[in-house]
């Protein structure tokens, strides 16, 4: 009987599947599941407003798209100085006690939206800072025990078709090949990059494709052609990697998708405002249920507490994971860490805006801008302790 055991050990350590040995975070049914092969809930929090900036986090109510973002700065600033905040400004807004602090209070994942143009020029060249600025957090993330979602936020000619993918206003990356070219160039270079490291748990290959007020008829057929483009390229260097298909209508329906095309697929949704009851995610359960893949709750928050509480839960009573948006805002609630507002910020925003023509001082920009740039360090802004409590994360310094 003992050498029967041991003989059948041995023919299963043969046959044994190829990520049994994998350390990667791979896709079973509807599960998320670790290298150790336990179910992975993700409970996660997007680094937003870092390496995308978004105008509305700037209190900016015109200026919202990042070049306008960056026009108002230069013009408040000069060129040369805005060049030096903006260095200044990468290196504080997420720094090594962030992504520890966002370990200590009980998060296992960050999510990271990035701009295309900090990664590569226009004609195609893969350069630019984002890429020491990403080398340098994964490896705080990998320090700090934690997984990784890189999330392309702004893709080559825009994938939305609103501000916050920093494109005309309309998604021209689903028209123009060479945007699309780029796309797909730029995210195999990333997978190249980190291929086979554990700490990236996924690549979240475009956030929130094609607005509803777009031509969604001639659109949505071309998004799974696309997404299987891109994850071919991936896998061609990272083999065995997650990828994270958003749905259509900025991440709000999946109807112009079949059954995945390739293992190791989850899929995303975004949702704001909503009911917390069933619902109002009946249908991405539908979805799942029906081509029985993994959900994944990318975006969410930005209200109550106590509505966060009930979303949470509801996505937690079937077994969806979370990414929270987001992680640092300037003076809200709603956020885990608020920057306190600097003085003269209202006439820093209403210049920037256009609302004003009369330039502020030069003295009130220098003190609100150095402000802003301090206050943004982890050890000067506010913890919203309740907010975090809402999560069911730690609730108390």
């Amino acid at each position: 009987m003992r050498l029967l055991l041991v003989m059948w050990i041995a023919v299963l350590s043969l046959v044994a599947p190829a990520w049994a040995e994998s350390k990667l975070v791979r896709i079973e049914g509807k599960r998320f599941v670790a290298p150790d092969g336990s179910t992975l809930a993700i409970k996660g929090i997007s680094l937003g407003n870092w390496l995308m900036p978004e105008g509305y986090m700037f209190k900016f109510e015109v200026a919202k798209a990042p070049r306008q973002i960056y026009g108002a700065v230069d013009r408040l600033l000069g060129p040369e100085r805005a060049r030096a905040f903006w260095a200044a400004y990468r290196e504080r807004y997420i720094a090594e006690d962030d992504i520890g602090f966002i370990k200590s209070v009980g998060f296992n994942t960050v999510r990271i939206p990035l701009h295309w143009e900090l990664f590569m020029t226009r004609d195609g060249a893969l350069e630019g800072p984002g890429w020491a600025l990403l080398d340098r957090a994964l490896g705080w993330v990998k320090a700090a025990g934690l997984y990784a979602i890189v999330d392309l936020h702004a893709a080559p000619g825009g994938q939305t078709g609103i501000n916050h993918d920093d494109g005309p206003g309309y998604p021209l990356m689903f028209y123009v090949p060479r945007d699309r070219d780029l796309t797909v160039k730029l995210w195999q270079a990333i997978a190249q990059r980190y291929a086979g490291d554990p700490t990236i748990l996924g690549y979240d290959l475009l956030n929130e494709p094609i607005a509803p007020y777009h031509d969604t008829a001639t659109l949505n057929p071309r998004l799974e052609p696309f997404y299987s483009r891109v994850t071919a390229a991936i896998r061609a260097v990272d083999p065995g990697r997650v990828v994270i298909l958003a749905a259509g209508q900025w991440s709000s329906s999946f109807d112009m998708f079949g059954p995945p095309f390739a293992p190791n697929l989850a899929y995303t949704y975004h949702s704001f405002w909503a009911s917390t009851k069933r619902d109002s995610i009946q249908r991405h359960l539908n979805f799942s249920n029906r081509y029985d893949v993994p959900l994944f709750l990318g975006e969410t928050g930005e209200l109550t507490d106590e509505w966060n509480a009930r979303f949470r839960a509801l996505h937690e009573a079937h077994g969806i994971g979370w990414s929270l948006w987001t992680y640092k805002n300037l003076d809200t609630p709603s956020t885990v860490v608020s920057i306190p507002r600097p003085d003269g910020w209202t006439e820093i925003v209403a210049f920037a805006d256009g609302i004003t023509k009369v330039k502020p001082s030069d003295a009130l920009i220098e003190r609100a801008m150095a402000q802003y740039l301090d206050s943004m360090r982890l050890p000067n802004a506010t913890v919203r302790w309740s907010y975090l409590a809402s999560l069911g994360l730690r609730s108390a310094p």
